[in-house]
């Protein structure tokens, strides 16, 4: 004799608003994936100038969007077959998901709270190796050009910190608008930029503020799904039971 399980009218409506939300589900893990990756490379370009933990966080963020497509199939089929294993599976998967997620967010505003001191220290003690390392020459000639700035506090860290005369700091300093650069760059000439340290910081801070946002954004989004499969998997439970 075949047994045939029926959900309630509301269960089946749940089933495919979970159904649903996998396709969202899926949509995070590209979005986890797309901002991680654009992270994690801008702040690769400077690691100079920041520690690990920069790069930890938008690799998290990397790592949860890749583990999401492999959790969608879980919570699809489960969902389509009404499977309680499956079901229960795939909410478990999420509930590791949303902490990962919470985790990343939290990590991405105190980051954003530490950068100041962070970025400091880096700039002032990589000036010292820019006359006698070319990779933190390069990095420094890159900055300077990017963020249309000089130094970390103004040009004289040159002179003061970099230990370089201050008719011969790097011609970085000097660029102007149209990218032209000049022969030479001295502390006192009137093309010379301001500081790097608070435009950079302003700009580490904002892709800080992003990260903290996007993983704790996605993470109530999760949280509403762990919600929807615990309904769902009950209903089915209840089903087996009824039959």
């Amino acid at each position: 004799m075949v047994t045939t399980m029926k959900l309630s009218l509301g269960s089946r409506c749940v089933k495919y608003l979970m159904f649903i939300f996998n396709l969202l589900f899926v949509i995070t893990g590209i979005i986890l994936l797309s901002i991680g990756i654009g992270i994690h490379g801008v702040y690769h370009s400077y690691q100079h100038f920041l520690d690990n933990k920069f790069l930890s966080v938008p690799s998290l963020l990397i790592a949860i969007g890749a583990i999401i497509f492999f959790i969608a199939f879980f919570g699809c089929c489960g969902a389509v077959r009404e499977s309680y294993c499956m079901i229960v599976t795939f909410t478990s998967l999420l509930v590791v998901v949303f902490i990962l997620e919470f985790s990343g967010g939290i990590s991405g505003y105190v980051l954003r709270a530490r950068a100041s001191s962070i970025i400091q220290n880096k700039m002032e003690n990589s000036m010292q190796m820019y006359k006698n390392n070319p990779e933190v020459l390069n990095v420094w000639d890159n900055l300077q050009r990017d963020f249309d700035c000089c130094g970390t506090t103004n040009a004289t860290d040159w002179v003061n910190i970099g230990h370089m005369n201050a008719t011969d700091i790097p011609v970085s300093c000097c660029i102007d608008g149209a990218g032209v650069e000049p022969k030479s760059c001295s502390v006192a000439s009137a093309m010379v930029h301001q500081g790097c340290y608070n435009k950079f910081l302003s700009f580490v801070k904002s892709h800080a503020m992003q990260l903290g946002g996007v993983g704790l954004g996605i993470a109530f989004v999760q949280a509403m799904g762990i919600c929807f499969s615990v309904f769902l998997a009950r209903s089915i439970r209840n089903s087996y039971e009824s039959v």
